[in-house]
């Protein structure tokens, strides 16, 4: 293509926004012929009967455009399940919208509530797409650093509240490090929020990946936040389908009438046989029951494997990602050991300082453990040798 010897002056609205480390990581698993355990997708199979759930749907005729909230058979059952597992009720007609994943459900939260100026409380480590939306929409984020045990220093939280903040997000099961919030972490959490009149965007992605007889503390358990919180969760993590890009959000109806106004001009809707086909999903919960045991035994067993190795692993008690400290093997820096081990001994992982806005090293690597018990013996009996 022939291109004009000048052209207007295009000033980025994200200047430090490079290509991810998921996609950098996982472009050298390949080169490398490595065992993928950086970005976070199975590489097994979802359930048949889904596949056949939507492919029926395909067949029925459900192609046109649904509801710009969602199809309703869908937003009646997310608000079903959310009641079956928080015993909170939401109105599936003004209070749950569907959306194309949970990264649009978080930029649509964000956008319809933060204004030029506006600060925003993040804590580090804190997920890729959370800072640049939140500077998209004029805001600017404050981040605030996970103690030595990656949890919430609710402390330091309070501390870093000012006249300007706007919202706190949080993320639980935490990704990257695998820590939950627990009931008191919420209580500290809803203290700050009612005392500084603050919202809250709550990313629950994983929360059907908790290990160990734990419960999932969401949100929407605790009325004084739920009233202030826009709740995000992921189809996707949950049955095994992370590139068909379905989630929703469940806030208050005043929330999701501001949501709604930014949604349907950022996507409109989303897959309409999709939506069809987990509405029908849905009905039966023994995939999401089953989820927190699956994951437990892939957890397990990764940990046993890489028990007699020099990495020291951090507790993984939700997610499907697992920490590990390599400061008895190497003193490289995180980013230059993630390629070392994916070209060298031919794993791929991702370094914890990407998770950071300013560089962080604290030796560790993040592992995904969404795979086959095949893929992670192959990544283990290379793992194991260090």
């Amino acid at each position: 293509m022939n291109h004009p010897q000048s052209l207007p002056a295009l000033e980025s609205k994200l200047p430090r926004v490079g290509t991810t480390i998921f996609t950098v990581m996982s472009a050298l698993a390949v080169e490398h012929g490595a065992v993928n355990l950086g970005q976070g997708f199975p590489d097994f199979d979802c359930d048949p009967r889904l596949v056949d759930a939507v492919t029926g749907a395909m067949r029925s005729g459900c192609n046109q455009y649904p509801p710009m909230a969602g199809v309703v058979a869908l937003r009646e059952a997310i608000a079903a399940k959310i009641e079956a597992c928080t015993g909170s009720r939401y109105d599936p007609n003004t209070e749950i919208t569907v959306t194309a994943g949970a990264t649009q459900a978080i930029f649509t939260a964000v956008m319809a509530l933060v204004r030029p100026g506006d600060e925003v409380i993040v804590i580090e480590p804190v997920y890729d797409s959370y800072v640049p939306a939140i500077e998209l929409a004029g805001g600017t984020a404050v981040a605030v650093a996970m103690d030595a045990h990656f949890r919430v220093p609710w402390d330091a939280v309070r501390a870093a509240v000012t006249p300007r903040t706007r919202a706190i997000m949080i993320n639980s099961p935490h990704n990257p490090s695998g820590t939950i919030l627990r009931e008191a972490d919420l209580r500290e959490l809803e203290a700050i929020v009612a005392a500084h009149e603050l919202f809250v965007i709550s990313d629950e992605v994983y929360e059907h990946m908790v290990f160990d007889g734990e419960t999932h503390e969401s949100v929407s358990r605790h009325p004084l936040l739920a009233a202030r919180a826009f709740v995000v969760s992921s189809f996707g993590k949950t049955f095994h389908v992370t590139g068909w890009k379905v989630g929703y959000c469940a806030a208050p109806a005043a929330l999701t009438a501001e949501f709604r106004k930014v949604h349907q001009f950022n996507v409109f809707t989303v897959n309409t046989p999709m939506q069809h086909g987990l509405a029908s999903y849905l009905s039966d919960p023994a995939p999401w029951l089953g989820l927190p045991a699956f994951y437990q035994l892939k957890r397990d067993l990764f940990r046993t494997g890489l028990a007699g190795s020099r990495f020291r692993l951090l507790p993984a008690e939700g997610t499907y990602f697992q920490l590990a400290d390599y400061g008895a093997i190497s003193d490289r820096s995180e980013f230059e050991f993630a390629k070392w081990l994916t070209a060298e001994v031919g794993v791929a992982a991702i370094p914890l300082s990407a998770f950071y806005q300013r560089p962080v090293e604290n030796r560790i690597v993040r592992f995904c453990f969404a795979k086959t018990d095949d893929t992670l013996q192959r990544a283990l009996e290379r793992l194991a040798t260090l």
